[in-house]
């Protein structure tokens, strides 16, 4: 589970921007000088700003993200490797075919994936992505396409809604809050943050039958999973991750390594069994004795145990507790 927020908020800028797992990210990359790359979620520009050191003197990167706020930091944080950084607002499930169009002649030896919502995006209280504002509206879009949270909220079915809060956030109580919704939106619209909020915290309170405001959860908010799986699901997370796994296959040379960083269960899951899949040649059933799929392996696993921050790294940057990261090689 992604810890969206902390009881206090109390992290500071500095320590909320650092990339997570970053050391061991570059080393799995083996980003070597010449390497081309292209990081699929530039964020802040943390982990960019590296294999672009890595890279010198001449390797290049295309940076994306759907993001206008992720697009500007990043390049004002990039701008000493101007003229090797391309940082293009798209998300990364279009990644083939933006090298395709705009950099066909670039050979890709690195694809990097961070899942994580970026620390700018959690830091501005308007776009309703944190609880911390009331008054903010429900917007939750990386992008200003599509339908915003309140729209998911006013007009989903309740099996929708169950169905989110399960898999996506992973929530003990998906059907007492998906009834409050569907209570709550038969007099009004859920247009704020503070309106989701009220919500979430009735039905823990009653619950749990506690009288406390706001009933801690082993120090998190109960509206932090709620919040997730309305994130995931307004920007179709897992989906664009199944295209972009394949994308990121399809660019990179033979030698080439993609590093995928998640913070939730069902994205790494995803994640793992892409590369088990990837990994074989045949994906027939046992009981075939002849092998009918033609599948070849396209991949090799770098990483054989899944690689997390280690104690002092979440001490100084709480933020990278469910940093999760795989690594593969292209054949």
């Amino acid at each position: 589970m992604e810890n969206l927020e902390s009881k206090t908020a109390s992290h500071s800028k500095e320590a909320s921007h650092i990339p997570v797992l970053l050391e061991e990210t570059i080393d799995a990359l083996n980003v070597q000088p010449g390497d081309n790359a292209i990081d699929g979620t530039i964020g802040g520009g943390g982990h960019s700003a590296e294999i672009l050191k890595h890279s010198s003197p001449s390797g290049q990167l295309i940076g994306l993200d759907s993001d206008t706020t992720a697009i500007r930091h990043a390049t004002e944080r990039l701008q000493p490797f101007a003229g090797r950084v391309h940082i293009i607002q798209a998300n990364y499930s279009k990644l083939k075919q933006i090298r395709d169009e705009q950099f066909p002649n670039l050979p890709i030896r690195s694809v990097l994936l961070d899942l994580g919502l970026s620390s700018l995006e959690l830091e501005d209280r308007d776009r309703g992505f944190s609880f911390l504002n009331d008054t903010a509206p429900l917007d939750m879009r990386f992008s200003k396409e599509g339908r915003t949270a309140a729209d998911i909220l006013n007009t989903a079915p309740k099996n929708f809604l169950k169905n989110i809060l399960s898999e996506y956030g992973q929530e003990n109580y998906t059907r007492q809050i998906a009834d409050e919704i569907l209570r709550v939106r038969q007099k009004q619209k859920f247009s704020t943050v503070g309106d989701l909020v009220a919500a979430v915290l009735r039905v823990y309170r009653e619950t749990l039958h506690s009288k406390s405001d706001i009933p801690w959860i082993g120090g998190r908010h109960p509206a932090t999973k709620t919040f997730q799986a309305l994130r995931m699901a307004v920007n179709d997370e897992l989906s664009h991750l199944e295209n972009g796994l394949e994308q990121a296959i399809d660019v990179l040379e033979s030698g080439g390594r993609l590093a995928i960083i998640s913070f939730h269960s069902g994205e790494d899951r995803i994640v793992k069994e892409f590369f088990r899949k990837e990994s074989r040649d045949c994906l027939c059933p046992p009981e075939v004795p002849v092998c009918r799929c033609g599948h070849h392996a396209r991949l090799k696993i770098i990483t054989r145990k899944v690689v997390q921050p280690g104690r002092n790294e979440i001490k100084h940057n709480p933020r990278a507790r469910s940093a999760k990261l795989r690594v593969a090689e292209k054949k």
